[in-house]
């Protein structure tokens, strides 16, 4: 079977590409997903916090807002909690690049345009195949509105994209009110993919200590409901990339998102519950599902039940929703 795919503009062997996780911060964590079949690597993400800590420069973060709020310096990690310092960072991914023969892309994970942004280009320089980057934001003002929260994505996005020559990929939220509007506006920025979704870990409340406390929960297949309506939605649409992340654990829900119009599935949690092996084992089972459904390449198959391709596109719209709730049989 050939399970070869373009991703950002470059060949993948196959549709499997881990995202940022844990697994990525060592040498010896990549090397172990790249044997198991992995097609491309994301980075763990390189935090726009973590680098102007080693700037010297978080006293504008320490200090704003703490008129009102006193604790709002504990809200950002230590300098000493973060593994690697974003020169170490720079230095594993040129490692990985030039030890593990398949792409790497680099994370960046931040909410202003400023400084850290130059680390884009430290990437590139590093060997890098693309830039992925995260604007991981969580409006909370009233007064913001979302025509703002949107300038913020776009600003951070011709920021890197000004800086950088190799691909840049956008990881959004499933917050926005228009996705497919944010999707076109950011391909027109400059964008060359767009991955959808990134998780929002949901905080958690602690009865005893009477605090709130970070929390995370691994995804499961379910979630993949909703990048799959999405990237169903968008392919044909925009001239951009699309890459299926959340709830991606077996090989069902990677070709799910293939049929869907995605040209890769990331995957995380399945890797972390699992073991690296988890990769080949899915890998086997696509192809099992090609054989036995006459299927060549995953090309042949992208794309066939999107939104633009399904003879029913109401499955993907409101119609969707009423149908549901009509079938469903509730026990009494």
């Amino acid at each position: 079977m050939n399970l070869k795919t373009n991703y950002l503009g470059l060949t993948l062997t196959n549709p499997i590409v881990v995202s940022s996780s844990p697994l990525s911060q060592s040498l010896d964590g990549m090397k172990k997903l790249a044997e198991a079949g992995a097609s491309a690597i994301v980075m763990h993400s390189l935090f726009e916090e973590q680098i102007v800590h080693e700037a010297e420069e978080l006293e504008h973060y320490e200090t704003f807002g703490t008129e009102s709020f006193p604790e709002a310096i504990t809200y950002f990690p230590k300098a000493t909690e973060y593994r690697l310092t974003p020169d170490e960072y720079i230095e594993l991914l040129s490692k990985a690049v030039k030890q593990l023969g398949i792409p790497i892309i680099g994370s960046l994970n931040g909410i202003t345009p400023g400084g850290w942004i130059s680390y884009a280009k430290k990437m590139e320089d590093a060997g890098a195949s693309a830039i992925e980057i995260n604007v991981y934001y969580l409006p909370t003002d009233t007064n913001m509105s979302g025509q703002e929260v949107e300038e913020r994505y776009l600003s951070v996005l011709s920021n890197v994209r000004a800086s950088v020559k190799i691909p840049v990929a956008v990881k959004l939220n499933p917050f926005f009110s228009s996705i497919p509007n944010i999707a076109l506006k950011l391909v027109k920025k400059g964008a060359n993919g767009l991955v959808l979704f990134n998780r929002f870990y949901q905080p958690d409340i602690d009865l005893e200590k009477l605090d709130v406390t970070p929390d995370v929960r691994l995804s499961d297949s379910n979630d993949s409901r909703l990048p799959t309506r999405w990237i169903g939605i968008l392919y044909g649409k925009i001239n951009a990339s699309l890459a299926a992340s959340s709830g991606i654990h077996t090989a069902e829900d990677v070709i799910k998102l293939i049929l869907a119009g995605a040209d890769v599935t990331m995957m995380c949690s399945a890797v972390l519950k699992n073991g690296p092996q988890h990769i080949s084992k899915v890998l086997k089972d696509i192809e099992n599902w090609m054989k036995t459904h006459d299927s060549e390449s995953i090309e042949e198959i992208k794309g066939s039940l999107s939104h633009k391709s399904t003879a029913d596109p109401s499955a993907y719209e409101r119609a969707n929703y009423m149908k549901a709730l009509n079938r469903y049989k509730p026990i009494i």
